[in-house]
């Protein structure tokens, strides 16, 4: 099959120029978070069945949405690809993302993202290998090679090169998550300059807002941006999730709540990112001692069908605390014995994940949900800076270190407590959270200190 170069000067093995054409529209919608990419990669493959690039970014995909189904499905598109690859002589780089995809498709993410790695050193400008290289990064938290993968790349990018605005968006992420703060929020809206529907980017500069207690920008950053947002997947409503972190911590939970039923879960799907932005945005209004009502009901019911997943133990995690809400017994029984099997496999990447520290989060939920606090603080203080190895951002991850804090102070375990948002202060010295728990166990022991930690708390409250 002849070669054809797509948008970034790639040699790509399809039928004819109207098939890259047809690629770079689909992979310009992955980049953009458009609702529409599925329909623009099925719109590809109706018109070139064999390229072996379509099908890995439609395996891509189902793995993205990180469901034990998906797995299925991706492994259907990797066979596709292969026998694609079969007819056509693909190139070097078009194997690479094949040998990719049958990795990570197997659970392996950390050979699949080796194979990226080849692709980058050899292909600096392949977005793709970049962009899935980014969120399995992500979700081994690994936020300081997330951010050098891309920088080792930037060179061979500038702005007459299609999809650059995207490229610093990426880097935008991996320096927020490697706290390069200020760095993150120069590239994070240097992308959304050039290109102001780049949700990725302006999710990059909100985590800079939060991460910093900045909330008031944060809120007008993303009041400022969402307008562009029409016609994004559901990551829009992940966004809005931020956007109720920041009215959280600013104490405005009828806000909360509001945004809650509005954006955040206005959409009754069983994607897990949806599932997760909902189901930790209540545990912390409750944990707050705001009455949610009955909004745990649907989220118990969507997390049922999910007990085996396993593809993602930071998504496994977010279920079992819906499961927890609900009290139900029998799924919860479920859940924690497919756990438990799922980490004696050894099967992929996160079951070693589970083990570590997958299965003691797991109970240490349970025992938070029951009022157990001082049994969550002995579980989880000697593994707590393993946190990181779940996943996800430091933003959502958060959610763990604030059940922890919490056992501290509900458990009356002070000097824990006081360790432990000792350190949060030093690193999030703005977090108002923080400052409320600090000077709230700083009086509960007595310490001299309390009074300059409630004058701190006031402070941030008035700014």
């Amino acid at each position: 099959m002849p070669k054809f170069l797509d948008a970034r000067g790639h040699p790509t093995t399809v039928a004819n120029p109207e098939s890259v054409r047809l690629l770079d529209h689909t992979i310009e919608g992955y980049l953009g978070a458009r609702a529409d990419t599925r329909e623009r990669l099925d719109a590809l493959l109706a018109a070139d069945p064999d390229c072996v690039m379509g099908h890995c970014l439609g395996g891509y995909f189902c793995m993205l949405s990180s469901k034990r189904d998906s797995m299925i499905k991706a492994a259907a598109m990797l066979a596709g690809a292969g026998a694609a690859a079969a007819r056509t002589h693909p190139t070097r780089r078009e194997r690479l993302h094949l040998a990719a995809l049958g990795a990570w498709s197997q659970g392996d993410m950390r050979s699949a993202v080796e194979h990226w790695d080849t692709v980058l050193a050899e292909n600096p400008r392949d977005v793709v290998a970049l962009k899935v290289s980014q969120f399995v990064l992500s979700y081994l938290g690994e936020s300081e090679r997330m951010r050098d993968t891309v920088a080792k790349v930037l060179p061979d990018w500038d702005s007459a090169v299609p999809g650059y605005g995207f490229t610093l968006g990426c880097y935008a992420y991996g320096l927020e998550e490697s706290g390069e703060y200020s760095r993150a929020e120069e590239m994070g809206r240097r992308a959304v300059e050039l290109n102001p529907g780049d949700i990725w980017a302006a999710h990059a500069v909100a985590h800079v807002t939060e991460m910093e207690g900045r909330l008031h920008d944060g809120l007008a950053w993303i009041g400022s941006v969402s307008h562009a947002w029409d016609g994004c997947n559901n990551f829009a409503l992940h966004l809005r999730w931020h956007e109720g972190l920041l009215h959280l911590d600013l104490e405005r939970y009828d806000r909360v709540l509001e945004l809650y039923d509005r954006e955040v879960r206005r959409q009754k799907t069983d994607e897990y990112l949806d599932v997760t932005n909902a189901v930790s945005l209540l545990w912390r209004l409750e944990q707050a001692g705001v009455d949610v009502g009955g909004r745990w009901r649907e989220l118990g019911d969507c997390s049922r069908g999910h007990v085996s997943d396993h593809t993602l133990v930071f998504a496994d995690l977010h279920y079992l605390m819906a499961l927890a809400a609900v009290n139900d017994s029998a799924a919860i029984d479920r859940f924690l014995d497919s756990c438990q099997r799922f980490a004696r496999s050894g099967s992929g990447t996160e079951a070693a994940v589970m083990t570590e520290i997958g299965l003691p989060l797991a109970h240490a939920v349970l025992a938070h949900r029951r009022g157990s606090y001082g049994d969550v603080v002995d579980m989880l203080m000697p593994v707590r800076r393993t946190f990181r190895r779940i996943g996800a951002s430091h933003a959502q991850r958060d959610v763990f270190d604030q059940m922890l804090i919490d056992s501290a102070w509900r458990g009356r375990r002070f000097d824990a407590a006081a360790e432990l948002l000792a350190e949060r202060t030093a690193r999030r010295p703005r977090n108002i959270w923080a400052w409320k728990h600090y000077a709230d166990v700083l009086e509960a022991s007595g310490a001299t200190s309390a009074a300059a930690a409630r004058v701190t708390l006031e402070r941030l409250r008035a700014e």
